[in-house]
């Protein structure tokens, strides 16, 4: 979307609009050598602040101290919002952390562009990864960020509650989906939990509706293009508004946040709802932030096909997590991405149950049986689709969560939601 001048006038766009930010919250020290000390320190920047994560990642940087004296990791986590607007405020310095999250795609790319990212030019490590779960960071040729986490967006539901409601079994189709949120609401169960104050978790529904009627060839062609204005795009927002006239989600979903008290996975994850869009990590926050577990009773199935559209029902929408290297990284950074990712703490991720695997053969330390389904549909997807918020430029992948919402919220039509998401794409 748009030339590489073109990303940075965006990237700068963005960066202006969190300057407040950066008062608020000062920029990371500088890293590398402490000329005192005679220690490499490494800025970590992350978002794991629910577990298990929040526990494992302190100790593989304890770990990695204790095997490198010399070596000092500094780890900052915050959540999702609040590490965006860091990213933002350290990103108009151009002092970014040695290693920081990134979800790929666009974002990622503009950072690039702009010269402050380094590329992971060991290919013997590289190599070491699944094909899929490099996609997000890999640009003209190389790639600027390892994975440490890989999956898909799809239901997850409460088989209790469709059995109390008299559902069979996954909807397959968009009809049948319908169908089940109207069973659902007859039975007195709250059909859907949603986050409607985050956003990001609203824009599953209007992106895979679009993947489903347009295609993933679609979507990629409609933003080479930059318009989202052709028939599928609009046709999505019409099939969203059919869900949401069906007022399908919990009472002040517009005010809920995604893990805060009382939040979609809490809603989920306390039975209160009988399902959610969400990826693969829904289960964990689920009980992490409702402190209750479904167990047996939580299942999974992917987003329905929808009729009259060319996706298939495994045509895939997701992503997952990495890791990138600012500009002005030490060596000993990529050195403690290999340790991280190391066969030992991959299979310590991925069996804490919170991640899914990106080192090939890793698949085996999947015991959940919801996650296995996770895998294999990842495993045998005919197409794949990045997030749109992280897939377009920031400012394209901004406006499809706020025309979406607009949607939700019923301040906008389908047509609507598709002429402002085509002229921002042009703007970007």
């Amino acid at each position: 979307m748009g030339t590489s001048q073109q990303s940075r006038r965006s990237l700068l766009t963005a960066i202006s609009a969190g300057a407040a930010i950066a008062v608020a919250a000062p920029l990371l020290t500088a890293c590398g050598d402490d000329a005192d000390s005679g220690k490499v320190t490494i800025e970590w920047l992350d978002i794991a602040t629910t577990e298990p994560s929040k526990t494992i990642y302190p100790e593989i940087a304890a770990a990695y101290e204790a095997a490198h004296p010399n070596v000092d990791i500094k780890l900052t986590n915050m959540e999702n919002d609040a590490f965006k607007a860091k990213m933002t405020a350290v990103t108009a310095s151009g002092d970014l952390p040695d290693v920081f999250v990134t979800w790929g795609g666009g974002v990622l790319k503009q950072r690039i562009d702009a010269g402050l990212v380094k590329p992971v030019e060991d290919t013997g490590f590289l190599d070491g990864f699944t094909p899929v779960s490099l996609q997000p960071y890999q640009f003209d040729g190389k790639a600027y960020a390892v994975p440490y986490d890989m999956g898909m967006v799809g239901f997850w539901y409460n088989k209790d509650h469709f059995e109390k409601a008299g559902i069979d079994g996954p909807p397959a189709t968009w009809a049948e989906f319908l169908d089940a949120v109207r069973k659902l609401k007859t039975a007195g169960i709250t059909p859907i939990a949603l986050a409607g104050k985050d956003k990001w978790p609203g824009h599953y529904y209007w992106a895979y509706l679009a993947m489903r009627l347009a295609g993933p060839d679609g979507v990629k062609q409609a933003a080479e293009a930059q318009n989202f204005g052709t028939p599928p795009f609009v046709q999505a927002g019409q099939k969203l508004k059919e869900l949401v006239d069906l007022d399908p989600f919990q009472e002040g979903f517009q005010g809920a946040a995604y893990d805060a008290p009382g939040g979609q996975a809490a809603t989920m994850g306390a039975g209160k709802a009988g399902m959610e869009l969400m990826g693969q990590w829904a289960p964990v926050v689920q009980k992490d932030a409702s402190g209750k577990d479904l167990g047996d009773a939580l299942g999974f199935f992917p987003f329905p096909a929808v009729e009259g559209g060319p996706g298939k029902v495994t045509d895939v929408f997701g992503g997952g997590n990495g890791h990138a290297l600012g500009k002005d990284a030490p060596p000993e950074a990529l050195d403690f991405l290999k340790f991280l990712m190391n066969e030992e703490n991959e299979a310590r991720l991925v069996s804490s149950g919170a991640f899914m695997p990106v080192v090939k053969g890793a698949e085996s330390s999947i015991e959940d049986a919801n996650r296995k389904i996770v895998a294999e549909k990842l495993n045998g997807t005919t197409g794949f689709q990045l997030y749109l918020d992280q897939a377009f430029p920031p400012a394209v992948g901004e406006e499809v969560n706020d025309s979406v919402a607009g949607l939700m919220g019923g301040k906008k039509n389908p047509q609507q939601v598709a002429q402002s998401i085509t002229e921002a794409a042009k703007n970007a």
